[in-house]
């Protein structure tokens, strides 16, 4: 049986305890025999033998930081002979004749990539589901969702198929389907990952751009390692790998469960959701920060705000037929393009001055603590019974803390904290207004002892 920290699987792959054969025969038939997941839309046909060019390499001190280890992507990300559907039945699939960027980045430092996982359409929504695929399952219950954008990703890495993932994040797709599924789930600040600004920090809008790339991970440590990977060199590895977690102390940490989205949908707690963030603020008071209520008033004009920006790409999209696109991204679509170029660019203005004071607020603290999630994850197909309206104050109303984060630039974690009676795990989100994620990790580190 091999371990479950990849830092571990990383290091005895170096020192040639195992090859990175044996552990991609092990992935790839975790994968076969957890088909009923949904993580999985595509299985790589020449892992093997990447493999065995590892372990050629690693004979020949030919190494990266991850070299060998077994990881997959998102099925957003292109990755050179499989094929990229975004999740959408309304476009072609074509296969990959060269890398995303961050695949790139990352085949660079050794990895075996295992394959392609389940996304929403378009990587929109808070869970993974499409028309493309099955959905994308919570390992802890079938019945339900495992989040999004990057679901897959994360049922993967909490189920054993892959020791760790990369997964990116636009309006909480990271530490949505990390807090599912009891991971590390870190949302770098914009342009700590090279390969996210390779075009630039703001949007065609002008706002700041939302998605970034972040590790999924099942502690602090493997954050780090993948983090350090994404961006090519090494810093957040030594630093916790240091004293820094154990030197931490009497941080100014402000909670709130005051949500942005407060001025038009009913955001309230779970028991399950409400018992999360008491315990993590009690697990930061324990570690000798200095835990209080923190005063935030949000703009009532974010909601729409926020949603002009986010879906204004849709309206580029080639579809070939729009029947195919699921409710959400059909009616966004459509909104979409009968804005005004003048009413986008007012948006993307007025996005920016919303951020500008998430900032401002935020930084009378050294963290922010907010709950993860509102509630438990909801059960497949919970969303998508209704209108696009409906679909997305169902999400806004489960993840109701996430997205202001990615507006606002700034780097912010979720760490599991508590187990339900039914043995589902919960978080909490810490965010560093000073976009430290070295922070933010050092904190993980030391609410997982």
């Amino acid at each position: 049986m091999f371990p479950t920290s990849a830092l571990k699987l990383r290091d005895d792959l170096a020192r040639g305890e195992i090859s990175s054969r044996e552990l991609t025969e092990h992935y790839l038939n975790r994968i076969e025999q957890h088909q009923d997941l949904g993580a999985f839309v595509h299985v790589a046909d020449d892992a093997m033998a990447a493999a065995a060019a590892a372990d050629e390499a690693q004979v020949r001190s030919e190494t990266g930081r991850l070299h060998g280890l077994p990881t997959a992507f998102k099925d957003l990300n292109d990755v050179t002979g499989m094929p990229t559907t975004y999740g959408s039945a309304a476009i072609d699939h074509p296969v990959a004749t060269r890398d995303h960027s961050l695949v790139e980045r990352l085949r660079a430092e050794g990895v075996v990539i295992l394959g392609k996982t389940q996304v929403p359409e378009f990587g929109l929504s808070s869970h993974s589901e499409n028309l493309v695929n099955p959905p994308s399952r919570n390992p802890f219950d079938l019945k339900r969702s495992s989040g999004g954008s990057s679901g897959g990703q994360a049922a993967a890495v909490a189920a054993g198929l892959i020791p760790l993932g990369p997964g990116s994040d636009g309006g909480g797709s990271v530490r949505i389907p990390a807090a599912a599924c009891g991971l590390i789930g870190l949302k770098p600040s914009l342009g700590r990952v090279p390969s996210d600004v390779l075009d630039g920090y703001v949007d065609p809008l002008g706002a700041p751009k939302l998605a970034v790339s972040g590790p999924l991970a099942h502690d602090a440590l493997d954050a780090a390692l993948l983090l350090d990977a994404m961006r090519g060199k090494d810093h957040y590895l030594p630093l916790l790998q240091g004293s820094y977690p154990q030197r931490l102390t009497d941080l100014n940490i402000g909670f709130s469960a005051h949500s942005p989205f407060e001025s038009v949908y009913d955001i309230s707690l779970s028991v399950e959701a409400r018992t999360a963030f008491e315990r993590g603020l009690e697990i930061l008071g324990g570690q000798r920060h200095r835990v209080q209520p923190a005063q935030l008033e949000y703009a009532t004009d974010y909601p729409q705000t926020f949603a002009t920006v986010w879906t204004n790409g849709l309206k580029d999209v080639p579809v070939n037929d729009e029947s195919l696109l699921g409710e959400l991204a059909r009616d966004f679509r459509r909104r979409a393009a009968g804005r005004t170029l003048e009413q986008n660019l007012q948006a993307g203005s007025r996005l920016k001055q919303i951020a500008a004071d998430f900032v401002r607020q935020w930084s009378a603290y050294d963290v922010i603590a907010t709950p993860a999630m509102a509630s438990i994850p909801p059960l497949i197909g919970h969303y998508t019974q209704s209108t696009a309206d409906h679909d997305y104050m169902l999400q806004c109303q489960y993840t109701p803390y996430t997205s202001m984060v990615n507006v606002a630039s700034v780097a912010a974690i979720t760490i599991p904290v508590t187990t339900t009676e039914d043995g589902l795990p919960m978080s909490i989100q810490l965010i560093s207004p000073r976009s430290d994620e070295g922070l933010l990790l050092a904190l993980a580190a030391q609410m997982q002892v």
